[in-house]
């Protein structure tokens, strides 16, 4: 089981709707797949056509009262793609989590008692406080989606900063990638600060680019990743794509894991 954070302190970069649309792609490339919605807001909830407000068991009971993943998880109309839900009860979470012991290993924790899946993908909220720290604690890889615009790009300097410092606290081989999103190929500063990322992050910025595309709205509307809703639209096409750069690394990771076990 593989688990990846997607994760940026920047409201608004596609945090969501990257979490959707991969979890489509790695079901349609034939994984079993656990979307976890850790955002107050439920968005992640909501694009898979859920009511937050009707649900009674969601991500909330599994950090503050113990309940498991499975107990929690929902099937969605995509067969094996799961999702475990939230809604505002995560608020509570977010300001009593830092009083309990070890409270940064919950989410690990959780996970550790599940091997039904492939891939786990984490919906961060737009904070890195104690939530997103459980997200990166219970990471494999962090996703950090990015617009091509100065304040976003700003931002993933307290990704960074997290990474860093989770990695000096227990999760040493967290591996990263920046993922560009909302990009306008014909927006000269879009251009450039993609460059400015890849001349910055080197390997670590994504091949992928995911470009604007209004059918990405329209996949949250409908409760669908975009993969089921508009298989053939651009944006499908580039995240089947980010699924399969996604599995190289994953399956990089595993060969010199066990290389160096040998």
């Amino acid at each position: 089981m593989y688990t990846i954070s997607i994760t940026n302190e920047k409201g608004g970069v596609a945090k969501t709707t990257t979490t959707l649309a991969l979890g489509g792609a790695l079901v349609e490339a034939g994984y079993e797949v656990l979307l976890v919605d850790l955002d107050t807001q439920a968005n992640l909830t909501l694009g898979l056509g859920f009511i937050p407000g009707k649900i009674r068991r969601t991500i909330a009971d599994v950090l503050m009262n113990a309940a498991t993943l499975v107990s929690a998880s929902r099937e969605t109309e995509i067969p094996g793609l799961d999702l475990v839900p939230s809604n505002a009860e995560m608020g509570m979470a977010e300001r009593f989590l830092p009083v309990r012991q070890n409270y940064e290993e919950l989410l690990k924790g959780a996970l550790s008692n599940t091997n039904k899946y492939d891939f786990v993908l984490l919906d961060c909220p737009p904070s890195l406080g104690a939530v997103t720290t459980n997200a990166l604690k219970a990471a494999n890889l962090v996703i950090a989606p990015t617009q091509p615009e100065y304040f976003s790009v700003y931002g993933l300097r307290s990704v960074m900063a997290a990474i860093r410092k989770v990695r000096s606290q227990g999760n040493p081989d967290l591996a990263y990638y920046i993922l560009i999103t909302m990009m306008d190929r014909r927006n000269r500063i879009h251009r450039t600060l993609r460059d400015q990322l890849q001349n910055t992050f080197g390997d670590g910025l994504l091949s992928t680019v995911i470009e604007v595309d209004t059918k990405l709205r329209e996949s949250s509307v409908a409760g669908k990743p975009i993969i089921y809703h508009s298989p053939h639209s651009r944006s499908a096409g580039q995240y089947r794509a980010l699924a399969q750069e996604l599995i190289r690394h994953v399956e990089a990771r595993s060969t010199e894991e066990a290389a160096t076990t040998n």
